[in-house]
């Protein structure tokens, strides 16, 4: 499976404040880049408390690039995809919604009958772990449902744990030009951090775009 992360942080790293509210952090010109990326996947994923802050749909906007998808026999919108560790997923979240399948990992500790309710709500459960979701076991079962391509949107507790298990393989951020601050506000990979064996980054390439700047970075085999 190639994974490609993706997210739009301000020029000090935030990617929201720190009441973890959505910030216009980039334009119309990135939101066609973000469409574009989302249409060439197979799924789109995020943390559960990326739901519970943006309640996102996570499907493509333009009506072309459905069309495409269609033409190409994929669905009009690409699988969602929910880590959901801490089992706080609402029934009612927009992922859930009969846009296109929707996928929930979950450990071997979540309460059946949340497992059950999920299911009733139209996801498929993916159990893999024991307390948190074992990431490398889940996307193995991913790929046997036929997902080869996954775009990763957040949130920072997500990214760092893909990048601590290895499972990145592209990043690309847009730096919007301007700056939200605070010591609480979440970054573009949170979690525990590094202080060894830093993931290792090839810049492929820098692009202007809207006010911003867009990086992308591949992860080099010696950073995994």
């Amino acid at each position: 499976m190639r994974v490609v992360v993706n997210a739009a942080m301000s020029a000090d790293g935030k990617l929201s404040t720190r009441e973890r509210e959505q910030v216009d952090i980039s334009g119309p010109a990135d939101f066609d880049r973000v469409d574009r990326l989302r249409a060439d996947s197979d799924a789109v994923m995020v943390g559960v408390g990326t739901v519970l802050a943006d309640d996102p749909s996570l499907t493509v906007k333009s009506g072309t690039l459905q069309e495409r998808r269609t033409e190409r026999g994929e669905p009009a919108n690409p699988a969602r995809v929910v880590a959901d560790s801490r089992i706080r997923t609402p029934p009612g979240a927009a992922v859930l919604d009969d846009a296109a399948a929707s996928y929930l990992l979950v450990s071997e500790a979540a309460p059946t009958d949340f497992v059950a309710q999920m299911e009733n709500a139209g996801a498929t459960v993916v159990v893999a772990g024991e307390d948190r979701v074992d990431l490398p076991a889940a996307f193995a079962q991913l790929e046997s449902e036929g997902v080869e391509r996954l775009m990763v949107e957040g949130g920072g507790e997500l990214i760092f744990s893909l990048f601590e298990a290895g499972l990145v393989d592209r990043l690309s951020v847009y730096v919007g030009p301007v700056v939200i601050g605070g010591r609480e506000a979440p970054t573009l990979a949170d979690g525990d951090g590094f202080t060894e064996r830093f993931p290792e980054l090839d810049l492929a390439s820098v692009d202007r775009l809207d006010e911003g700047v867009v990086l992308t970075y591949d992860v080099s085999v010696s950073g995994r």
